[in-house]
């Protein structure tokens, strides 16, 4: 007979376990289990080793004499590839000289001059052909030669903008805290992350403290890094961002087997540690863009608090899950307990892998 709480084999076929609510009081992290193997197995489908295709490509125009204007167009490249996003000015934009091209680690630069025409761009509409084939972003930002300025973000699902007059300083900080959420939710290897974070601490205090650490750590190194004061480049920073999510896999297997170590005695520590990582991955969004110098400490401040924000709905959607998991009783599987700890151990190891050989220039 299977103890309460355990699988049984009957007939060479496992039988589904039944939990009752005080038994997920004593297994605190069984939730967590189940819960994740939905997310864990998105993410090791929808996952690229390209953890921050999210990264924005970055348009700016300048008007530096009525009708005439200097464009920046910048496209994220990681691995060797660029972001199959294009820029279409409107039809009868003339360039005043050759375009200039420059290629960067990690983007491709192109600057123009051209005329618009007496009419300018005001009104006019600037299209991003292949954006709505991503799950990126396109920041623009427009400076008239009056002095008006506006800041927006373009969306695949609508891949164009139009000119329109000077924004407010909410309007533009609006643009940064989505832009923020968006980078947490579709940054598959930070998710994954704080969902191992989740696996290993069980008391509700120390996951306080744990989430807190994190934060204030990815916190700092964000601003030090947009700010211009650090800079790591990116190819080796994914390497080790990946073999922060491999070092968890172990870890939560020891909490499985009811052994401790110094990450699942002082997860908050670890957490720290591995955020000042994590924070210049966040930096990555906002550095590669280019963005001017006046508009950093906005765009840092908004960009962070929209972090933040996307980083606890998504802890307080796990929360919420693994609450309805114990009021329901749910029936599941042993193999789906297990399930996220492993996905998180094997992602690592697959990331950490592959971001290496890019590193290596053994793969492009």
């Amino acid at each position: 007979m299977a103890e309460k709480g355990e699988c049984s084999k009957r007939g060479g076929r496992f039988e589904l376990c039944l939990f009752r609510i005080s038994d997920l009081f004593r297994i605190p992290d069984f939730g967590f289990r189940i819960l994740t193997g939905c997310f864990t197995a998105a993410l090791a489908i929808a996952a690229p080793a390209r953890a921050h295709e999210a990264r924005p490509a970055y348009l700016e125009i300048k008007e530096t004499a009525p009708g005439q204007f200097s464009t920046l167009w910048r496209t994220p490249v990681l691995a060797g590839m660029r972001l199959p996003v294009a820029l279409k000015l409107p039809d009868d934009v003339r360039d005043l000289k050759a375009p200039v091209v420059q290629e960067l680690a990690d983007s491709l630069v192109e600057r123009r001059w051209i005329d618009a025409g007496p009419d300018g761009l005001a009104g006019r509409r600037i299209e991003f052909p292949g954006l709505q084939l991503t799950i990126t972003d396109a920041l623009v930002r427009v400076d008239m030669l009056d002095g008006r300025t506006s800041t927006t973000m373009v969306h695949p699902s609508q891949p164009w903008m139009e000119i329109a007059a000077s924004q407010s300083g909410w309007a533009v900080a609006g643009t940064y805290v989505v832009q923020g959420i968006r980078h947490i939710l579709f940054g598959a290897d930070h998710l994954l992350f704080v969902l191992g974070l989740l696996l290993i601490v069980a008391d509700r205090w120390m996951l306080l403290k744990t989430v807190t650490a994190f934060t204030a750590a990815h916190s700092i190194t964000l601003a030090v890094a947009t700010l211009g004061y650090a800079d790591v480049p990116v190819v080796p920073l994914n390497a080790a961002i990946a073999l922060s999510i491999l070092f968890l896999g172990p870890e939560i297997v020891r909490v499985w087997r009811g052994e401790t170590s110094f990450t699942i005695r002082h997860p908050w520590v670890v957490a720290f540690a591995f955020g000042l990582l994590h924070g210049f991955g966040f930096a990555s969004a906002l550095t590669s863009a280019g963005l001017p110098r006046a508009e950093l400490p906005l765009a840092l401040v908004s960009f962070n608090v929209g972090v933040e924000l996307g980083q606890l709905g998504f802890i307080a959607l796990v929360l919420g899950l693994e609450r309805a998991f114990a009021v329901l009783e749910v029936r599941w599987p042993r193999w789906v307990q297990a399930l996220p700890g492993y996905t998180v151990g094997a992602l690592g190891a697959f990331w950490t892998v592959q971001r290496t050989a890019v590193l290596l220039g053994m793969v492009r």
